[in-house]
């Protein structure tokens, strides 16, 4: 190890590969959670980085599309040892997760119809309308600022839920209303601080091109391989397509993207409202990004449509081309974006846009928690259709108390006693385990 001139040790490369492995099997909690287990880590108790170098490798990933705690680990193991830094910390802080999610979509896939199981998967998915109402109030907490960013939160909710838009129209809706507005008008100021560290990161077009060549080439080839092996109307092809455009368009966070991932896997794959709100418990309750839940739908569809193949085999398939058209560009966007998001960082006009689309985050949360809790906490939901978007509209009669209680218990343990995440879907799936077994 060596001590740079701030004081920071710089680790070899062995060693942060072996932290990097051992946060990939631990980092639960969702991002905030995994964002303040590396700063503990990194800067408090390792030393290697400074509080500020963190905060500014923070800010970029903020900005980028994707999980930013997976980024914030791609940035983070590249200033430390380069790339070769960076990609050991992005797939270390993924693989095991994405290995455990595999094993647990088999097993929801081939025993979801046992009692049991069945029983265990219903009080995770009432944990769940907990754990989303929950982020709402979090989240909304912090970007509704005021009656301007109230208005676009309303309306991207009414855009999603009751008309429904596309979630890239509503993000560019709301980012080009941010642009017209400005940041003052939507609660937010705009500080120069840390514009001396930009000129050493500042692009370089050099660099630029051979990165954003091999970046793509890495992403997308083996996808094409993908799609000349099993044919464009494939269900992997799909797969690959539609994840690859999940990881363009995934701004303001896991919540937001995952309302209209829930849409269209329903939409696109035949999955059911059921196995949507099952994937979602899954990924609360284990290690990784939450994002990772979109490989539980790959590996169901596939599964679902194995063609030819044993659809165990076609399940894995599924979930590898999941994972890899959902995770390759995030290498990208660091590598790639960061010099740039950092010339633009205190730009005015983008603060306002991100402010906007901020906001209009908190709207799609609120449609994904209302979708969520009426598929879970009735036995009979029916749906209404008064323009493009399928609302639904439960059967008061069919209430699930048992459900609401579970899930009103998670909120206010998230809410009130701070109660980490994944206990909380854990503490869920025993509820649902003993009233299988009194039942």
């Amino acid at each position: 190890m060596a001590h740079d001139v701030h004081g920071s040790i710089t680790p070899s490369f062995g060693d942060a590969f072996r932290f990097w492995l051992k946060l990939g099997f631990v980092n639960f909690g969702g991002p905030t959670g995994q964002i303040a287990l590396m700063h503990e880590e990194l800067v408090t108790r390792r030393r290697w980085l400074g509080e500020d170098r963190f905060l500014h490798a923070l800010s970029f990933c903020l900005l980028l599309p994707g999980p930013e705690a997976q980024q914030l680990a791609v940035y983070t193991g590249w200033l430390l040892n380069g790339t070769e830094g960076g990609i050991a910390a992005g797939v270390l802080f993924v693989a095991p997760a994405a290995l455990l999610m595999a094993g647990l979509a088999w097993l929801y896939a081939a025993g979801g119809e046992l009692p049991i199981v069945s029983a265990i998967f219903e009080g995770l998915a009432a944990a769940v309308v907990g754990i989303v109402a929950a982020a709402m109030v979090s989240i909304g907490g912090r970007a509704v600022r005021g009656m301007v960013a109230a208005v676009v939160a309303a309306l991207a909710f009414l855009a999603i839920f009751v008309i429904g838009f596309p979630f890239p129209i509503v993000v560019l809706a709301a980012a080009a209303t941010g642009l017209a507005l400005g940041p003052w008008r939507l609660g937010v100021t705009v500080s120069d601080e840390g514009t001396d560290r930009s000129a050493s990161l500042a692009p370089r077009r050099r660099r630029t091109l051979p990165v954003l060549a091999v970046g793509l080439a890495v992403w997308w080839i083996p996808l094409l391989a993908v799609v000349a092996w099993t044919g464009v109307g494939s269900i992997y092809s799909e797969e690959g397509l539609f994840f690859s455009q999940v990881a363009v368009i995934s701004f303001g966070g896991a919540y937001a993207v995952l309302a209209y991932v829930a849409h269209e896997v329903v939409r696109r794959f035949g999955l059911s409202p059921d196995d949507v709100v099952a994937g979602l418990a899954l990924a609360e309750t284990t290690p990784g990004p939450l994002i990772l839940v979109v490989e539980f739908y790959g590996f169901l569809a596939a599964y679902r449509n194995p063609g030819t193949l044993a659809p165990a085999v076609a399940g894995a398939i599924g979930a590898v081309v999941t994972v890899w058209a959902t995770f390759a560009p995030c290498f990208l966007w660091v590598f790639l974006g960061a010099p740039w998001v950092e010339r633009l960082r205190t730009n005015r006009a983008l603060r306002g846009a991100l402010a906007a689309v901020t906001a209009a985050v908190v709207g799609v949360i609120g449609s994904l928690a209302l979708t969520v809790a009426a598929n879970v906490l009735f036995n009979d939901v029916q749906t209404s259709r008064p323009f493009f978007a399928a609302i639904p509209r439960p059967v008061w009669s069919s209430l699930d108390v048992p459900s609401v209680v579970v899930g009103t218990a998670a909120f206010v343990a998230i809410r009130r006693f701070r109660v980490n995440v994944a206990w909380v879907a854990l503490g869920g799936g025993l509820v649902g385990l003993v009233l299988g077994v009194v039942r």
